[in-house]
């Protein structure tokens, strides 16, 4: 009985966390099968974006540090989604008047919503970081792991060593969480890889919907390849570690 208190307990927990997600989602979902009048669906998605943003910091659900985090990880998002769409690697083929370079304004916010999930779950889960690797390995590891979603395009493919290169730096590291007043810690690889899984099966949902188009969906929908899980997990680890260098800053402030 206590264990399923503290399994309710932490899903509601990360209900919460997962608003802005959820919203993003049920948006996909709801202008998908009830196209919106006036403007083209991707500006819809924008306007609802922008606008539960607005709702969050109001409301106090977000502080306006996590507002920050979460712009900085729009723009990060849609500067990979530029170069990405120009690559070839996937496509926006619907119309809308807020294009940038054939990549609507709103996908940033579906990486800025990975980093508001982040933010949210720091703070209700009251997260602490245990053994965790110095400033000078983090940020050129997160760098790499960045950059690697671009030069692999020009050059080679590095992201299997640089999971290896997590696996090492990371193989002490943990993370400390509350549910209810009670402590638990959680291998931080192991962290990486579940949120990389679930931001997966997101993204089948997402394509679903028509949020953008894999080549290979062109003509109908299909399962995202398995392969994908690895761009996501390091993107997951991209963002926890800007996430959690930027929480470092503020506490030491």
């Amino acid at each position: 009985m206590h264990m399923l208190k503290q399994l309710f307990y932490f899903g509601r927990e990360q209900a919460f966390a997962c608003i802005f997600p959820v919203v993003i989602f049920a948006s996909l979902a709801i202008t998908k099968f009830m196209p919106l009048p006036l403007l083209p669906r991707y500006d819809w998605l924008l306007i609802i974006c922008l606008t539960m943003q607005w709702w969050m910091l109001r409301a106090g659900l977000e502080t306006k540090d996590e507002l920050k985090v979460i712009t900085l990880f729009h723009l990060i998002g849609l500067t990979l989604e530029i170069f990405k769409v120009h690559m070839g690697s996937w496509a926006y083929p619907e119309e809308g008047l807020f294009k940038v370079f054939g990549v609507p304004l709103y996908s940033g916010f579906m990486y800025a919503s990975v980093a508001s999930y982040l933010c949210q779950a720091w703070r209700r889960l009251y997260v602490e970081l245990v053994n965790w690797p110095p400033y000078v390995v983090v940020v050129p590891l997160a760098i790499a792991i960045y950059l690697n979603f671009f030069w692999h395009h020009f050059w080679l493919d590095v992201r299997w060593w640089l999971g290896l290169l997590v696996m090492i730096i990371f193989w002490r590291s943990s993370v400390n969480y509350q549910v209810n007043g009670i402590k638990y810690r959680m291998p931080i690889v192991l962290s990486f890889v579940l949120i990389g899984f679930f931001i997966w099966l997101a993204e089948n949902i997402a394509t679903f919907f028509g949020a953008w188009q894999y080549p290979n969906q062109t003509h109908t929908w299909s399962l995202v390849h398995l392969g994908k899980i690895s761009s996501w997990l390091l993107l997951v680890i991209v963002s926890f570690l800007i996430v959690a260098e930027l929480k470092r800053v503020k506490e030491s402030q």
